[in-house]
């Protein structure tokens, strides 16, 4: 799995409702690893591919995609190589 981060600036209140669009278009076991977090300056979104050659196909598909819910035009920060993830899920 590659690892990459997606932040989005501005107001969470307004970033929120339109990531949970843009999130209703994909089917629900589309993720591997997927966790949006809030911070000061808006929402990151971390995003596993299974492959660095997947995420950079997704990356020249994303912009369209971003823009037609609404969404700011993210800063893409491509981290790298899964080595190991644990989950529990709780909400």
């Amino acid at each position: 799995m590659f690892l990459s981060a997606y932040h989005f600036d501005g107001d969470p209140a307004v970033l929120i409702p339109a990531y949970e669009t843009l999130m209703s278009g994909f089917p629900p076991d589309a993720a591997q690893l997927h966790v949006c977090v809030v911070t000061d300056s808006g929402i990151t979104v971390y995003d596993a591919c299974p492959s660095r050659a997947v995420f950079e196909e997704f990356s020249r598909e994303f912009p369209a995609m971003v823009v037609a819910v609404g969404l700011p035009a993210p800063r893409i920060t491509p981290l790298g190589d899964v080595h190991n993830a644990i989950t529990a899920v709780s909400r």
